[in-house]
């Protein structure tokens, strides 16, 4: 068997797009540009090692001051996906372009002892839009991309990403994630354009071509693209039951012909930055792993640009914290992402230079391809702030009628029929009942990473100015026709309608919150809906919003047609084009949909009710028989589960006073709960009472079994804590005031010391106070079992 390295990726190019030699016709000692090398070596032998390490670390923007800038000078900085300028998480465009001219120019003040000046860069995930940012046009997912299979129209939308980006400032994008989903239980399958690389491979390219320009085209790099990043090299789709960033195993020739084969693609087209996976390899983590950064990606794929990490990512690796990583740097990683940390592992890193467990060389190798960067992105060449760039503070750029023009394209493209009785296309003149919660819910249709980490949330409609729900879309489109259209979210009317459509989903969520167990779809308001109106005569279309092929086969059988709508994003009106005949469906699935609720991976035409590549048009009709509805995982009820992993399990919730917070984010009622690190980025909360405030958290359904909550105490409570279970209030003063400082510990609450237990939690604090939660589960333990805290 031939290796991947001479099989895949004899076409990979060198020196970003500075030449169209091949590898395999270029000597590897001219592989590089002489006037790049030149001029990379001319600065660091200008630079001291503080500075040097300072351009591989790269912190977040609530972390650090510009102030801090000044004095560090770090190489670069990220927003994270629930941060925004000087704290506010839904500033205003001016506000984005005002921080990056503050970090600009205290980047470039004159250095006091002559070293050269390097500015910084911007870091965003922008993935499916710049979608961090109020009136950004939203795209589709990855995964509604992956079903038009068109390059021009992801390459297009790049172009119009990178031009919303550079409106705020920022210079670097990371994107294209380029994973191959295996198993769709994994919380990013969204992100993945396909489990076929084989359509992976040139979608991820033609959006590091939109992004960044064609290799050999003069704007390349120029006014209207940024830096792109392909990730996350590689496994992130292969991981063992979809968990996200945990083990993949197998040989490693049969993993890369998956896993890493939509990378020379990228690389061809001239990526410059590739981010390093959570994920281990056979029990080890990419962030440590000399053998595939090093070995696969630099030395059998050619890459010549910049690796980046992921958030604390190296901080998984054995051996290392989130402040002491030499094995990443020695490993191939070129830059840390250490998003709060950073002070701590700049000090380390430098003292691990000077000492020599760091060579010289190899930091000098890694600050060298920071610099080849930033010298090709041209940002070495004439030290300009970010609001005199173009397109900078041209903010009717962002949600331009042309950029949500293509995502209406996107939209319509990205739509796949799985069934249709002959309800579809809306007839004309009709009148039709527009049902579900989603229907005029824009943030549900936009998905994870849009506008907050997760998305969703308390996202209304008003944080998306200018764009469109499919309610408003179909109000549009059947309007045009002559016909009528009503919303309805419980599906109720005066009237009997000719049609109704039915507009339900997945809630939105991001990596790790959004694993599952199964994919079974235990939501049962789009169910009820189309049931009701079947039972009344009503025709009706299910518009199902997710992040994946989930089991369905209930609402298949209850619907008259049934259109997968993935996570379409701001243009609402794209699905109403197609509901409408207005443009065809042409979408085809990039995913195996399964026709059982408990299966596992599935990937191919073996066990799959649909296969990749299924989709109709409107002109052909599918009945389809009628699919078994057994699905044991919604027979066994509620799990243990209620916290795990920074997201509730379905049927859990949590309230201050009146007012929910999804899971557990958000503040009411006195009370603040925020997203921390443990293991992995915000997979847990920090709650801050303020005197007399209380949090319930609660099950909706009946459960059964002992209370086990894994909590942290900083700082002893000054005033009573109680927490009110079943029939009993417990004091919780003396237990928490015992476990201040001592880092993580397990509450096991029993009815040896709560009578009853309940199915609700009830936290009380008198005075002001502070805590954190990693997990919340209930259990069956042995009957006389003592409560412990």
């Amino acid at each position: 068997m031939k290796s991947v390295g001479t099989a895949l990726f004899a076409a990979a190019l060198l020196a970003g797009c500075s030449t169209v030699t091949r590898v395999a016709e270029m000597p590897a000692a001219t592989a590089a540009r002489p006037s790049e090398d030149a001029r990379v070596a001319d600065l660091l032998s200008r630079m001291s090692v503080e500075r040097k390490v300072a351009q591989l670390i790269q912190p977040q923007i609530n972390s650090f001051t510009a102030e801090d800038m000044r004095r560090y000078r770090f190489g670069s900085y990220l927003n994270g996906g629930n941060g925004g300028p000087y704290g506010e998480e839904f500033a205003e465009a001016s506000e984005w372009l005002k921080l990056a001219d503050e970090m600009y120019l205290t980047s470039v003040a004159p250095m006091p002892n002559g070293e050269p000046v390097i500015p910084t860069m911007w870091g965003t995930d922008a993935v499916h839009g710049h979608t961090n940012v109020i009136r950004a046009t939203i795209f589709p997912h990855n995964i509604g991309l992956g079903a038009t299979r068109d390059a021009d129209l992801v390459r297009r939308i790049g172009e119009a990403t990178a031009t919303e980006i550079e409106v705020t400032g920022i210079d670097w994008n990371f994107s294209p994630t380029i994973a191959v989903a295996q198993d769709d239980r994994w919380g990013r399958t969204y992100e993945s354009y396909s489990e076929d690389p084989a359509i992976v491979a040139p979608l991820g390219a033609a959006l590091v071509e939109g992004l960044q320009g064609r290799c050999g085209e003069a704007d390349r790099l120029g006014a209207g693209h940024v830096i792109a990043t392909a990730k996350h090299f590689f496994g992130d789709g292969g991981t063992d039951q979809g968990v996200d960033q945990g083990e993949v195993t197998g040989d490693i020739e049969a993993l890369k012909r998956i896993h890493a084969a939509p990378y020379p693609a990228a690389i061809e087209a001239g990526v410059e930055a590739v981010m390093a996976s959570f994920n281990s390899i056979n029990g080890r983590k990419m962030h440590g792993n000399e053998a595939l950064l090093t070995g696969v990606l630099r030395d059998e794929l050619g890459f010549d640009g910049l690796v980046v990490g992921d958030w604390n990512g190296h901080g998984q690796v054995a051996g290392c914290t989130n402040t002491d990583c030499p094995q990443s740097l020695l490993a191939g990683l070129d830059i840390y992402m250490v998003p709060d940390e950073w002070k701590g592992l700049l000090e380390t890193t430098v003292r691990q230079v000077e000492d020599g467990t760091i060579p010289m060389a190899r930091l000098d190798e890694a600050v060298g391809r920071v610099l080849r960067v930033k010298m090709r992105a041209g940002l070495l060449d004439e030290m300009v702030r970010p609001s005199e760039r173009p397109n900078a503070g041209d903010y009717d750029l962002l949600g331009s009628p042309e950029h949500r023009a293509i995502a209406r394209e996107a939209v319509a493209k990205s739509q796949v029929l799985l069934k249709n009785t002959g309800v579809l296309p809306l007839k004309r003149g009709a009148n039709i009942l527009v049902a579900g919660s989603a229907a005029d819910d824009i943030a549900q249709a936009a998905g994870g990473w849009t506008l907050t980490w997760q998305g969703g949330g308390d996202l209304d409609n008003s944080y998306f100015p200018g764009a469109t729900s499919i309610w408003s879309g179909l109000r549009s489109a059947v309007g045009q026709t002559g016909g009528r259209t009503t919303l309805s979210a419980d599906g109720s009317y005066a009237a009997k309608p000719d049609a109704a459509v039915v507009v339900f989903g997945e809630e939105p969520y991001a990596e790790f919150s959004g694993d599952r167990k199964n994919l079974a779809f235990s939501d049962e308001e789009g169910l009820t809906l189309l049931r009701k109106f079947k039972a009344e005569g009503v025709p009706t279309v299910a518009v199902f919003l997710s992040g994946r092929p989930m089991w369905m086969n209930r609402e298949l059988n209850a619907a008259d047609a049934f259109v997968a709508s993935w996570l379409p994003g701001s243009e609402g009106a794209g699905v109403a084009d197609v509901l409408t005949g207005a443009r065809p469906f042409t979408g085809k699935l990039g995913f195996s949909w399964p026709s059982r609720c408990d299966q596992g991976p599935l990937n191919g035409p073996q066990g799959a009710l649909f296969p990749v590549g299924f989709g109709l048009d409107a002109r052909q009709r599918s009945s389809l028989p009628a699919l078994d509805e057994t699905c044991a995982p919604l027979l066994a009820g509620q799990g243990s589960d209620w916290f795990v992993r920074g997201r509730f399990e379905s049927g859990v919730t949590a309230r201050a006073g009146n007012t929910m917070l999804p899971d557990l984010r958000g503040s009411a009622s006195g009370v603040s709960a925020t997203g921390i690190d443990r293991n992995a980025q915000e997979d847990s909360r920090q709650i801050t009472f303020t005197p007399g405030s209380s949090l319930t958290i609660a099950q909706e359904s009946a459960g059964s079994g002992a209370y086990r909550i894994l909590y942290r105490v900083a700082e002893r409570p000054g005033e009573p804590v109680t927490l009110t279970i079943g029939d009993a209030a417990l004091d919780l003063t003396q237990p928490l005031s015992v476990a201040a400082g001592k880092d993580w510990r397990e509450m096991v609450i029993t009815a040896e010391c709560a009578p009853g237990l309940g199915d609700s939690l009830t936290f009380t604090s008198a005075g002001a106070f502070s805590f954190d939660i990693a997990e919340i589960g209930r259990e069956e333990l042995a009957d006389g079992t003592r409560c412990s805290f």
